[in-house]
C-alpha cells in the first residue's frame, strides 16, 4: 500500500489543488534561498523528470512541451522537513492516518516529516516501522519513522537499535512519555553510538508534573487549573544533557520550552556536549495567558509557558542555541478535545499553521530572516537525523518548498487536511502562506497559487 494507492493526490485535486508529474517545468523568478550554499539570489531554475537540470539563463526556445510556474515574488527553498510529528497510525486512525498526515504535511510546505512511535503498536520493531514505509511509499511526502527507545515504549527493555538502524530509521525517543529510568537512558546514549543515531527525548520527570494541566505560575493560580512545574521539564533536560556528556551520545531535546531548559542547553553546547534542541511554533507565539479562555485547544506537552519562557525561546532561536522548529502536530478528534480543559488530551496540530505563525512571530517582526527561518526548518532537521539533504544544485531531486511571504490568510480549523481540527490559531490572520511543494516528481500547487502554472 502507498499514499498514491490511498488517494492522497486526488484527495487534494478533489480539493483545487493542482496536482500533476510533468516531465519539464520551469519556475521562473523565484527567490531562491538555500543556506547550506549561501544562496538567496532571483533565478530560474529547469526540472526534468524530478531532477534539477540548470539553474539560471534558460533559453525557452530549446525547450519543448513544458509547462511555467511564475514565481516571481515568491520563495523557493529546499523543502521543509518537519522532525516531530504524530500520524497515529497504526492503531489511532480516527485521529489521523499516514494518508491525511501527509495531505496536511503538503498543504503546510513540508516535503518530509519524522513520526513519533506512540501508535499502537509502537515503533518499537523493524515490521512495524517496514510497514510505515510502506504506506508513505509512492507519494510527495517523505516519512521517516523515529522508532521508540523501549519496548512497548515502557521504559525497561531496550528496542534493538542495530536492527531498526538498518530498517532506515535514524532516531529513536519514547515521545509521549520520557525514559524516566537514568540508567535506561545512559545504556541507550552508549549503544546509539554503534550506528551514530540521535535519542530525541520528551522531558517530563512526571513526579514534578504531577498531574497538572497547565504551566505553574500566577495564571494557573488565578485560573485554578491544577499547576505543571516548569521543573518537570529542566530537570530531566539536565539529567539528560549530564548523561550526553558522559556518554558520549548524541541528544536531541524535544520541544522545549522552559528558559531554565534552554539555559541547560546553552551551558552543555559551551562544552562541547553532542545536544540539540527543537521549539515549536505554538511556543514561539503563545504564552500560559492563551489558557484563561478555558478552551482545550491551548493544552498541550509541555505547556504553555510565561512571558520569560517565551521570550527565551525566541531568544534561543535567534542566537543558536535551538537549531530547529518542529510542529509536534498532535491530532485529536472533536470529541475528546471538546470536553473540560482539564480533562482534554495534551496536544495540538501544527503542519498547516506552521509557516504562518513563525512568519508573524518571527519574520514580520524581524526577529529573523528568511534566510534563518529556511536554516531551522528545512536544513537543521535533516542534518540532525543525518538524512540527506534537499539541496537547490543542479543534478540533485527537486525537493522544494514554496511559499509567498506577502500573503495574508485567516486560519479556518474547518478545511484542514488533517484529521485534528484541535489548533490554537482557528480564525487568526496569519502572513505568509505556503503555495505548494515539489518532491519525489510531484508537483502539488495549492488553489490560490493554480494561477501561476501554466
Amino acid at each position: 500500500m502507498s499514499w498514491e494507492v490511498k488517494k492522497g493526490p486526488e484527495i487534494m485535486s478533489q480539493r483545487g489543488w493542482l496536482v500533476d508529474k510533468a516531465s519539464l517545468v520551469l519556475l521562473t523568478k523565484a527567490r531562491v534561498i538555500d543556506p547550506s550554499q549561501d544562496l538567496d539570489t532571483v533565478t530560474d531554475i529547469l526540472i526534468e523528470r524530478g531532477k534539477i537540470k540548470k539553474i539560471g539563463d534558460i533559453d525557452k526556445k530549446e525547450l519543448e512541451n513544458y509547462h511555467t510556474l511564475d514565481l516571481e515574488g515568491k520563495i523557493l527553498a529546499p523543502g521543509f522537513f518537519d522532525m516531530h510529528v504524530h500520524l497515529r497510525e497504526p492503531g489511532q486512525e480516527e485521529k489521523e492516518t499516514i494518508t491525511t498526515g501527509s495531505t496536511a504535511a503538503v498543504a503546510g510546505g513540508f516535503t518530509g516529516v519524522a513520526c513519533m512511535p506512540n501508535t499502537n503498536p509502537s515503533l518499537d520493531n523493524v515490521g512495524v516501522v517496514r510497514w510505515v514505509y510502506d504506506m508513505a511509499a509512492g507519494g510527495p511526502v517523505d516519512v521517516h519513522p523515529i522508532a521508540a527507545v523501549t519496548i512497548g515504549r515502557k521504559g525497561t527493555q531496550l528496542t534493538d537499535i542495530s536492527d531498526l538502524y538498518h530498517a532506515g530509521v535514524r532516531a529513536i525517543s519514547n515521545d509521549g512519555d520520557p525514559v524516566g529510568k537514568a540508567d535506561v537512558m545512559r545504556r541507550a546514549l552508549e549503544y546509539s553510538q554503534l550506528h551514530d543515531l540521535v535519542i530525541s527525548t520528551h522531558s517530563e520527570e512526571h513526579d514534578l508534573a504531577a498531574g497538572g494541566v497547565m504551566r505553574e505560575g500566577e495564571m494557573s493560580t488565578r485560573l485554578g487549573m491544577k499547576p505543571w512545574s516548569s521543573l518537570a521539564e529542566s530537570v530531566m533536560v539536565a539529567r539528560d544533557v549530564l548523561l550526553a556528556e558522559f556518554t558520549g551520545g548524541r541528544l536531541h531535546v524535544g520541544h522545549i520550552s522552559s528558559w531554565q531548559s534552554i539555559e541547560m542547553v546553552r551551558w552543555a553546547k559551551g562544552r562541547g556536549v553532542k545536544v540539540t534542541c527543537e521549539a515549536t511554533p505554538h511556543h514561539i507565539a503563545l504564552t500560559d495567558e492563551a489558557c484563561a479562555t478555558y478552551d482545550s485547544s491551548f493544552k498541550m506537552n509541555p505547556p504553555l509557558g510565561s512571558k520569560e519562557d517565551r521570550e527565551a525561546v525566541i531568544q534561543g532561536l535567534i542566537d543558536g542555541t535551538i537549531d530547529a522548529i518542529a510542529t509536534d502536530h498532535a491530532p485529536h478528534t472533536v470529541e475528546e478535545k471538546l470536553v473540560e480543559f482539564s480533562f482534554a488530551p495534551n496536544g495540538v496540530v501544527g503542519l498547516e499553521t506552521a509557516i504562518g505563525v513563525v512568519a508573524n512571530e518571527l519574520v514580520n517582526p524581524e526577529k529573523m530572516s528568511w534566510n534563518e527561518i529556511v536554516q531551522k526548518m528545512a536544513i537543521a532537521p535533516r542534518e540532525i537525523l543525518r538524512l540527506p539533504s534537499a539541496s537547490i544544485q543542479e543534478g540533485e531531486v527537486a525537493n522544494l518548498t514554496l511559499i509567498d511571504p506577502e500573503a495574508v490568510w485567516k486560519v479556518d480549523a474547518s478545511k484542514f487536511f488533517t484529521k485534528g481540527r484541535n489548533t490554537p490559531f482557528d480564525g487568526k490572520n496569519l502572513h505568509a502562506k505556503p503555495l505548494g511543494v515539489l518532491n519525489r516528481g510531484w508537483i502539488l500547487i495549492c488553489p490560490d497559487a493554480r494561477m501561476l502554472w501554466s
